[in-house]
């Protein structure tokens, strides 16, 4: 061992209380401030459409919503709740970038059909909704998969019965001055306010998509896949394509 200074312990035992020192002040700032949400807290918010969302279920009808088919939507609607079943239904309602809040409740366990439904942003691209809870990896055909295409990075799902939401910002795709699509859509997605897609460009349309045609708006569609899967609070905000090209606010 070197002999260590006089000098030099003085030194070190000064740094050690002015870090001392500075770790109690912040403390005592951070005991006064609140504690900041997590995101599943403020993403509960969201349960509260904003004042420029257009609500796309009232919990009463769905004078708004019809078949594939151009028929009225036949789903059964109690306590503000409707629940799949007569077929898949869509928004008369089209958009193109949008964020779009979802709120879904699965079966009791076991349903025979697995709490299987869809979330079909434009009509195209399914957000599977699944009784995934429980499964360590997700795979592409789970509970908030892009589906077939991407798997959720994690599993968010909760168990059969309590509701959960999806929140979505989506992204149309993007055509040149010909037509031709340079940019799928894209998405990022929470599901109950955990992040399980990061700005993902989708591979084109996933199957059972209402039509091919990207470039123009669609609808959301809701899918009946044989489980009474339950939706309420389905709303969106419509987002601008894109923001001002100049430097200066106006």
């Amino acid at each position: 061992m070197f002999p260590i200074r006089p000098r030099v312990l003085t030194v070190c035992a000064l740094l050690a209380v002015m870090i001392l020192a500075a770790i109690t002040a912040c403390a005592a700032i951070d005991s006064k401030a609140p504690a900041p949400k997590s995101l599943v807290a403020v993403f509960a918010d969201l349960r509260t459409p904003p004042a420029n969302a257009t609500v796309l279920f009232n919990g009463k009808d769905l004078q708004n919503w019809h078949q594939r088919d151009g028929k009225p939507a036949a789903w059964r609607i109690a306590d503000g709740v409707m629940t799949a079943s007569g077929g898949d239904i869509m928004t008369e309602l089209t958009f193109e970038d949008a964020f779009i809040h979802v709120e879904f409740r699965e079966p009791q366990r076991p349903d025979p059909a697995g709490g299987n439904s869809g979330v079909y942003l434009q009509g195209r691209y399914e957000l599977q909704v699944l009784d995934s809870h429980g499964t360590n990896i997700p795979g592409k055909g789970d509970c908030g998969g892009i589906y077939a295409q991407f798997a959720p990075l994690v599993n968010a799902s909760k168990p059969s019965l309590e509701w959960q939401s999806f929140d979505v910002v989506f992204r149309a795709p993007r055509v040149d001055d010909s037509g031709k699509v340079i940019d799928q859509a894209r998405m990022t997605v929470l599901q109950n306010g955990i992040v399980i897609h990061n700005n993902v460009e989708v591979l084109g349309p996933t199957g059972s998509a209402l039509d091919d045609k990207v470039t123009e708006p669609g609808p959301l569609l809701l899918q009946d896949h044989g489980s009474p899967v339950q939706y309420r609070n389905v709303w969106l905000v419509r987002l601008p394509l894109k923001g001002s090209d100049t430097y200066e606010g106006r």
